[in-house]
């Protein structure tokens, strides 16, 4: 990569000092308040565009494992107009019986034209929002105009996530919520009040038209036949080695994925697509720039598995970022 020219300095170089550096931090109510979720679709849209174009810099992310604990991942991304944003995301699965999040992140912003720290935001939000935005968006783009039904098979943030989302693309007549523990779907119902739990995962998903798996299912959390000709899925759990998502409903559906690194071994790719062909996955930016490369026809059966990606992190950093601008929000530090 060319450096840039460097004209006479004022200072030799061991002499230059950071100096005080004014940084604005952003709390997780503070990003809540700023994330209006239409325009995180659209943000997330213009996203998995500009990825299928080539314009974004998304780098494989790398995995720190702490044995018997949990994981941290590093998620940094790039386009034109956007601040370089980096993400350090930490699995701890232990944390749900002390009443803290699974999934803790916090996402930083630099001036791409210095590299210094402008933001440092709460990103617990944004990765379980963003994660189940571009599910939803799979929706929007693949699921029949005329579906009414759609089922969401799990009980904690994502599935909470998707029950906000989801009357966002379609006017459908029923949304329900399905669990392994039918107290939890009872619980998270709760939450939505036009949304209906159901205790018997067949009977649900086999009178679905959309299927939404937010699970972390170590295996398959439903079987392939009993998905309706003309059914659009998606899934979002991440739990190697096997996963939510059954192969054998991949390998008879029409694929769709956020970039075909999904392919790749995992952390970067998905457990579920281990083994398939790159070309077996159509992009959801492609089909966002191509909507003949979508939904065929009525009976088609579609699949849109994500893995999260740091695009969708930095265009609801962006969103999140510049609202607070606007509206005055957060705090103003000094590193």
């Amino acid at each position: 990569m060319s450096q840039p020219a460097l004209g006479p300095l004022s200072k030799s170089s061991a002499e230059i000092m950071k100096g005080e550096t004014k940084i604005l931090v952003l709390s997780e109510a503070d990003v809540v308040e700023c994330i209006r979720l239409g325009e995180l679709l659209e943000v997330l849209a213009h996203g998995f565009k500009a990825l299928s174009l080539g314009k974004v810099i998304n780098p494989e992310r790398p995995q720190l494992d702490i044995p018997r604990m949990g994981y941290s991942l590093s998620m940094p991304a790039w386009m034109e107009g956007m601040n370089l944003t980096v993400k350090i995301v930490n699995v701890f699965e232990g944390n749900l019986v002390n009443d803290i999040p699974s999934h803790l992140a916090t996402i930083s912003l630099f001036d791409p034209r210095s590299g210094l720290p402008i933001c440092v935001m709460d990103g617990t939000y944004i990765t379980a929002v963003r994660t189940s935005g571009s599910a939803v968006l799979s929706i929007r783009e693949l699921a029949r105009k005329d579906a009414k039904i759609a089922t969401v098979v799990g009980a904690g943030v994502q599935a909470n996530q998707h029950l906000h989302l989801l009357p966002l693309v379609r006017n459908f007549s029923e949304i329900r919520v399905v669990s392994k523990h039918f107290e939890d779907a009872k619980r998270l119902a709760r939450l939505h009040p036009n949304v209906r739990p159901m205790q018997n995962i067949e009977q649900a998903v086999s009178t679905s038209d959309v299927v939404c798996l937010a699970t972390h299912s170590y295996e398959p959390v439903l079987d392939p036949s009993w998905i309706l000709p003309g059914t659009h899925v998606s899934s979002v759990g991440v739990a190697p080695p096997g996963g939510e998502m059954p192969k054998e409903l991949i390998r008879k559906a029409t694929l769709f994925v956020e970039t075909k690194d999904s392919f790749k071994p995992t952390p970067v790719g998905s457990c579920e697509l281990a083994g398939l062909p790159p070309e077996s996955g159509t992009e959801l930016g492609n089909v966002l720039l191509h909507p003949e490369l979508g939904r065929e026809s009525s009976e088609q059966i579609t699949v849109y598995k994500a893995m999260g990606i740091a695009m969708e992190d930095m265009v609801a950093a962006d969103l999140a970022y510049r609202c607070a601008q606007r509206l005055g929000k957060g705090q103003t530090i000094t590193l």
